[in-house]
């Protein structure tokens, strides 16, 4: 993803935050040691190797536990990013580049936490590589995708039904590559990041002035974040669920990843949705989000 133009432009501000957050410590949840965790006290040993090695669904685990599991790991983030302050909340904070405001920068990162936990129970692969090493193009992809979900997007949510379909399909080990970074999905992830890029400034502004208000602006900025956060999570959670590469039934075969047809930029992604359009350039229209 393009992150050297001016982040005056929604998509790349959405990246330049995107990829600050990503950065700080604590961010990054090791899937294998989330899924061991989180299962620990549901599942026998077996289902957690298996799930682990493969998916919590090759595993045979029932997606009403797994929204048990993800109901316990939304509380927890919930009640965490809704209780730390914007500038000292997570180590690292300060080393953030100027033109991403702190308070932001922490709020995307646990909105990262969140997506990645929901992602691991659901059966999506491994979405980032080592710690300390960069994001590639794929991860920032669906990432995008999956905070288009949150944000209420209907083609966001075309979009990652349309990734899990590719995956699902097949024995996937890692995200379609192509259709993420240059192919049918592609068009999407850039219009997506243009429309969370503006709704991202709206969110921070408003948290801004909740706080320049005497005494009672972290209670605001508290609420603020309470109201925003929960009902994204939950609305992650329940299209995740939803996908056919949650549901322990579905026998895949063995085989390669489908990276996707490969199409140009300038084509649209169908159903394409008439909030996103010409995000790029223009500002965006605020989608009523659906639960």
């Amino acid at each position: 993803m393009k992150q050297g133009k001016e982040v005056e432009n929604p998509e790349s501000r959405f990246f330049a935050v995107l990829m600050a957050a990503a950065k700080l410590p604590g961010v990054r949840i090791n899937r294998e040691a989330y899924l061991r965790s989180a299962l620990a006290r549901h599942c026998s040993e077996e289902e957690i190797r298996r799930a682990i090695e493969e998916t919590p669904a090759a595993a045979g685990i029932n997606v009403d536990l797994l929204d048990k599991v993800a109901n316990d790991s939304i509380r927890y983030e919930t009640a965490k990013v809704s209780a730390l302050s914007a500038a000292a909340g997570m180590p690292g904070i300060f080393a953030l580049p100027a033109t991403v405001p702190a308070d932001l920068a922490q709020y995307v990162g646990h909105m990262l936490r969140i997506a990645q936990k929901l992602a691991y129970l659901y059966s999506w692969p491994d979405l980032f590589a080592e710690e300390g090493e960069g994001v590639d193009d794929a991860t920032m992809g669906v990432l995008t995708l999956f905070f288009g979900v949150m944000f209420g997007t209907q083609s966001a949510n075309a979009a990652v039904g349309q990734v899990a379909g590719m995956m699902s399909k097949q024995v996937a080990k890692k995200l379609p590559q192509k259709a993420l970074t240059k192919g049918v999905i592609y068009p999407i992830v850039k219009k997506s990041a243009a429309y969370l890029g503006v709704q991202m400034t709206k969110q921070s502004f408003a948290k801004g002035v909740s706080k320049a208000i005497p005494v009672i602006g972290a209670v605001v900025s508290g609420g603020l974040t309470l109201a925003t956060y929960l009902p994204m999570a939950k609305r992650l959670k329940k299209h995740l669920a939803g996908l056919p590469l949650a549901d322990p039934s579905h026998q895949a075969s063995e085989g390669d990843v489908v990276d996707g047809e490969v199409v140009e930029e300038h084509e649209t992604f169908a159903p394409a949705d008439a909030e996103l359009h010409d995000a790029d350039t223009t500002a965006v229209k605020l989608e009523k989000p659906r639960d």
